[in-house]
């Protein structure tokens, strides 16, 4: 799925996590954030913590692939470098 704003990703992770049948408490207790946390987060993303995006991204098992515009993603994205010196997969 192509995101291009901060409202979209928004309603992708909601639309994840209605589709895995988890309250926005189920959310926030699996990753130690606030329910109010993963609502504004849906309401309005713009203001949210990067931290937070990918606590909530792993709460609904999902990951973020970054791509040049106008290029799909790799058919293995398996083999797309990451940057070295990450201490932590979310």
């Amino acid at each position: 799925m192509k995101i291009t704003s901060a409202k979209q990703l928004a309603n992708a992770l909601q639309d994840t996590r209605k589709t895995k049948a988890l309250s926005q408490t189920d959310v926030a207790k699996q990753v130690g954030i606030r329910q109010d946390t993963v609502s504004k987060f849906e309401l309005n993303p713009d203001s949210t913590k990067l931290d937070t995006l990918f606590k909530m991204l792993a709460a609904l098992n999902l990951e973020l692939h970054v791509a040049p515009r106008g290029e799909g993603l790799p058919e293995n994205v398996e083999n797309v470098q990451t940057p070295t010196g990450w201490k932590e997969e979310w």
